[in-house]
């Protein structure tokens, strides 16, 4: 495998997107090699930078009773799989400090919920593990206060982070983006857009998280216009069936027919951008 080297995906200079997707949450290794191949093909095209993500554990479901995933040792050995069958880099949550070394020695990438994004134990962790670090804004998180999740992180060591934007609270059973989080956060780190996520309807139906996934391209064009360093998206073929997050992933074919287009808005939002950087120095 070609590592990915993370270390080029910088606000301050010229790179390709970074595309992180993925299922919401591991299901079959069947489902996961396929999900990977096809996604993997589509980036190769493009000539993208690609990282597979999917959650061992949904830790934090609506309900007690959802299902939550294969566990740790099933999961891990499903994404050590897709690495070795594909080359390609991977991701997934980690949701407490014991979980953190196992799991660095499988990924390339550690990701904190948004839940978590304020637990000091949890991102001095991650940063101490020596991996790059994918910190997930709170939905009840202020832009400028995700410099303090940064500034833990690299407390602990860590060197190589990433801020995502994955929408705010608003109200109850809703999220709004407000774009202006993109360039405050990317004061403090390259910012990731989490497409999917960013149109949760949290708890919105009966005792399970709804969503709109007709609304993820909208959004999607939008950050990207901004001006951000990549995307994270939560890609299924059939997403009504997943166990998790089914309303609002988006299927491969939404991903290859919208993704020639987003690469066009990437190019301007990041020339934009740069422009505006240039202008404040």
């Amino acid at each position: 495998m070609n590592p990915l080297d993370f270390t080029t995906i910088r606000p301050d200079q010229p790179h390709p997107l970074l595309l992180i997707a993925g299922p919401c949450v591991l299901e079959n290794e069947t489902l996961t090699l396929r999900i990977a191949e096809t996604i993997r093909e589509l980036t190769e095209r493009h000539q993208l930078p690609y990282v597979f993500k999917a959650s061992f554990d949904k830790a934090n479901r609506t309900s007690g009773g959802s299902k939550r995933g294969p566990g740790m040792a099933e999961g891990l050995s499903m994404l050590a799989k897709v690495r070795e069958e594909f080359g390609l880099p991977v991701t997934t949550d980690v949701h407490d400090v014991q979980q953190v070394s196992d799991v660095a020695a499988t990924v390339d990438l550690l990701q904190i919920p948004a839940f978590l994004c304020r637990q000091t134990d949890l991102l001095m962790a991650a940063g101490a593990s020596g991996k790059p670090v994918n910190v997930k804004k709170g939905q009840f998180m202020a832009p400028e206060d995700m410099q303090y999740a940064v500034d833990k992180v690299r407390l602990g060591g860590g060197e190589v982070i990433f801020l995502t934007e994955r929408g705010a609270s608003f109200g109850y059973r809703n999220l709004v983006v407000d774009m202006r989080s993109l360039p405050i956060m990317r004061q403090s780190a390259p910012v990731i857009f989490d497409g999917t996520h960013s149109v949760q309807m949290p708890g919105g139906a009966g005792g399970k998280t709804g969503g709109k996934r007709e609304m993820v391209p909208y959004l999607v064009r939008a950050a990207l216009a901004a001006g951000i360093d990549g995307l994270f998206l939560e890609v299924h073929p059939d997403p009504d069936s997943s166990p998790s997050d089914g309303p609002n992933m988006i299927t491969p074919a939404t991903l290859e027919s919208n993704l020639p287009q987003w690469l066009d808005l990437y190019q301007i939002g990041s020339t934009a951008a740069g422009s505006s950087n240039a202008a404040n120095a």
